[in-house]
């Protein structure tokens, strides 16, 4: 366990409890976001694993992934998901005046980014770049994109590639970065450029807005269901103390 009552550790995995106001703003710290998709894809691949346990901070995309520490530990973790992640790291560098990168999509998508930022978040200054689209990096790749992160030296590094390569990534890549905040947020870059909608507000409180996502995103839903339904048999296993270690 974790003595800092705001966050919450336990085999590996450390979550934010209840607020992004834990994460200090200097430094160089990693946030991701945790789920019952992503800690499927960890099992099969180790990389993510690694990325996921290493992560200073762990938010949670979905409620699902809280049922752990709440039902074994009865400790509630808050939902808290990459959108509100890039709302609470935007909001600071408002008010701080700071400085924001964001990597990954295209550069028409990213334009997009840039003009609503400048409306909302007019103090920030706002960098950008597109890595070339490919399942995996190469070393010029990485290179391309530390370069051009720390030419701009951003405060916060909004990541937003696929899972799970911006989780490795950044986890990966953290030590070559001069960045304070590094904070992976996925679909977030689409929502808020406006090429997709993210579902109402209404199914998000209620912890369903996975279930509208299944309507829109048919094929999201057949590639995550296979990892989701092994962290609900992980979880069966480990609450009956079957399986010893999470």
């Amino acid at each position: 366990m974790h003595n800092n009552p705001s966050v919450f550790t336990f085999d590996g995995y450390t979550l934010v409890v209840h607020s992004l106001e834990v994460v200090p703003l200097d430094g160089r710290f990693v946030v991701n976001t945790i789920s019952p998709n992503s800690y499927g894809l960890s099992l099969r691949d180790k990389a993510m694993d690694a990325a996921l346990r290493g992560s200073d901070f762990l938010i949670l995309d979905g409620v699902y992934f809280g049922w752990l520490p709440w039902f074994k530990y009865g400790k509630k973790i808050k939902r808290i998901t990459g959108w509100d992640s890039f709302r609470f790291f935007s909001t600071k560098m408002q008010e701080t005046r700071g400085r924001v990168f964001f990597l990954g999509s295209s550069e028409a998508t990213l334009q997009k980014i840039k003009e609503n930022y400048r409306q909302d978040f007019p103090d920030v200054t706002v960098g950008t770049y597109s890595p070339p689209y490919k399942p995996e990096f190469s070393e010029d790749d990485n290179q391309a994109m530390h370069k051009a992160i720390n030419d701009f030296k951003p405060d916060v590094l909004f990541v937003g590639m696929t899972a799970p390569k911006q989780e490795k990534w950044a986890f990966q890549n953290r030590d070559f970065l001069d960045v304070h905040i590094i904070t992976t947020i996925g679909n977030v870059f689409d929502w808020y450029a406006g090429n997709s909608k993210r579902p109402d507000v209404f199914w998000q409180k209620i912890g369903m807005e996975w279930l509208v996502r299944i309507f829109l995103r048919p094929e999201i839903f057949r590639r995550n269901i296979g990892n989701q339904m092994i962290f609900f048999w992980h979880l069966f296993l480990y609450l009956t103390k079957i399986k010893k270690t999470w």
